[in-house]
């Protein structure tokens, strides 16, 4: 049987002690003392810890510095900080339409689609308090009988969070009573869990030729994660944990990131600061043109007035905040976020797909991958009707796609029969798969072919499935279940998933007490499908010859 971590066991329960009566942990640069003890949980939490010096001035567009020494006062942590963030006008009109054909709920009509640019002067959307340029920081969560046990020889395994958001706004924050409950018993967690801030939107993804003949630095979100990471290597030891079984977990965004990790500078830079992975809904916009780069970089000196990266960098923290903030709001197509990982020669030197095809990576990364059923519902845009106007969404997300994959596309990959013949009915649901697996599900595929079928790999096809719907469950606080969407529906499920999580950190391999043996990929493409009518082994749709030509990143 499943274990059925009480309720009681993982709600959330910090309760925040006498400073003095909390433990502190030095990490030479400087000293931190835990902010909260969650006394039902039995884990510290030591938050809001600098792995990084603050990315402003010089440092604003530049890769990642070790923060300075700083031993004048301990740490407390009790400032939170996320970096800036912006969301794209489509999305609140993506959810609005979602929720009327899921719920029945009925458009209010108060957001009319507007066209990407035409109006890029409208109103800058406010800001969280919490945002600021200086964001980089990491939480570290620790049972205390591991934090006990620091020094004495004993590492624990470790679980690395690396948020989603469309590489333009999440933050660290989610609640991991629920995972460090599933990893050991009702009253002792087995594993050590760290979350982390990186850098987003323009401030973090910024990049093209122009760009970087000016010192710029491309993909710097994803050299922030690799200083966390690194981070990890270096001192979560000190918390008790072993750097050498530390897992990565992320989910979409986050997955992207980790799949980007893994195919680093093409695999020429020694292995990965991590040992295991387990990408969710790995994706991303794949921006591999050079020219599409410079028009983004254009586009954001326009709306600073700025001439080059000097003036960008000499701008405040408010103007540049809100250049992105506006620029991501109002110049993204539906579908897209403007900013995001792009090909840059470096550290990304081509597509993770086409690294992965090549055996350009770190192949001694052991890998579970997960994706949804619905991945593209939320990305596909309900006015597609007709072949002319997929063809216009496909080119407003590869603007310098060539006219013979638009073709190829439409009329091979993905035609326009909806006689049941493909998987698809309707214009609407042929654009839904094209952006299910253009963007997300076919990167799990290609993981598990690099990693010569030796992954483990699940499907999350609980309904409807929407891309997200799983964070609920991979963070389960043992609260009631509920039917809406972006909630728990199925307590089974969520269990199932979380054990599948820890026992996969801690041994290397998932499993669950009573439920079907998750088999590795393999030759015949099996994943293990979870959903509420039970969890059963099934063939990865993924397997197919529209993969195949995704993969070779013929879309600039």
């Amino acid at each position: 049987m499943l274990k059925l971590a009480c309720a009681a066991t993982v709600l959330l329960a910090a309760v925040s002690a006498q400073n003095s009566s909390l433990p502190t942990v030095d990490l030479g640069y400087e000293i931190y003392q835990a902010s909260s003890f969650n006394e039902t949980g039995g884990f510290y939490n030591f938050s809001n810890i600098r792995y990084a010096a603050p990315p402003i001035g010089n440092l604003r567009f530049a890769a990642p510095q070790i923060p300075a020494e700083n031993r004048s006062a301990v740490q407390s942590g009790n400032v939170g900080r996320i970096c800036p963030q912006a969301n794209p006008v489509w999305s609140a009109l993506s959810t609005q339409f979602l929720l009327s054909v899921l719920l029945g709920i009925p458009s209010n009509g108060t957001m009319p689609y507007v066209p990407p640019g035409s109006n890029s002067s409208s109103p800058v959307p406010p800001q969280d308090p919490r945002v600021s340029e200086d964001c980089l920081f990491l939480d570290v969560f620790v049972p205390d009988r591991i934090l006990d046990r620091a020094g004495q020889g004993y590492g624990a395994p470790v679980l690395v969070w690396i948020y989603g958001g469309g590489y333009s706004g999440g933050d660290k924050n989610e609640n991991p009573a629920g995972l460090l409950a599933a990893s050991g018993n009702t009253t002792d967690g087995e594993v050590i869990y760290v979350s982390l801030n990186y850098r987003l939107g323009a401030l973090g993804f910024s990049s093209g030729p122009s760009y970087q003949a000016e010192g710029g630095v491309s993909n710097l979100g994803l050299l922030d994660q690799r200083l966390a990471l690194q981070w990890v290597q270096d001192n979560i030891h000190r918390f008790g944990g072993d750097p050498g079984r530390v897992t990565v977990l992320g989910e979409s965004a986050g997955g992207g990131s980790i799949m980007h990790q893994i195919t680093a500078y093409g695999g020429l830079k020694g292995p990965v600061p991590f040992q295991q992975a387990i990408p969710q809904s790995p994706g991303w916009q794949p921006v591999s043109s050079n020219r599409q780069q410079e028009d983004t970089y254009q586009r954001l000196l326009n709306l600073t007035s700025a001439s080059s990266l000097a003036e960008l960098r000499a701008l405040s923290s408010e103007e540049i905040i809100a250049a992105n903030s506006r620029q991501i709001a109002y110049d993204s197509p539906w579908g897209s976020y403007t900013y995001g990982p792009v090909v840059d020669g470096d550290f990304a030197p081509l597509q993770p797909g086409q690294l992965l095809a090549q055996g350009r990576f770190d192949k001694n990364v052991n890998v579970m991958v997960g994706h949804n059923s619905n991945e593209g519902a939320f990305f596909t845009p309900p006015y597609i009707t007709s072949s002319d106007t997929l063809a216009a969404q496909l080119r407003s997300n590869f603007p310098y796609i060539p006219d013979a994959s638009i073709s190829y596309i439409d009329q091979i990959l993905y035609p326009a029969v909806f006689d049941g013949t493909y998987p698809y009915t309707s214009q609407y649901a042929r654009g839904n798969l094209i952006i299910s697996e253009g963007i997300f599900t076919c990167n799990t595929n290609y993981l598990s072919t690099g990693f010569s079928n030796k992954t483990y790999s699940y499907l999350f096809a609980v309904p409807p499935g929407l891309h997200g719907l799983d964070i609920a469950y991979t963070y389960y606080d043992g609260g009631a279940v509920s039917n809406v969407p972006y909630e728990v529906a199925n307590r089974t499920v969520a269990l199932a998933l979380q054990e599948f999580i820890t026992s996969f950190a801690k041994e290397g391999r998932p499993q669950a007490d009573g439920l079907t043996e998750f088999r590795m990929y393999g030759e015949d493409a099996r994943v293990l499908k979870l959903n509420v009518t039970g969890i059963e082994e099934v063939r990865d749709s993924n397997a197919n010859a529209r993969c195949k030509w995704w993969q070779k990143a013929l879309y600039a």
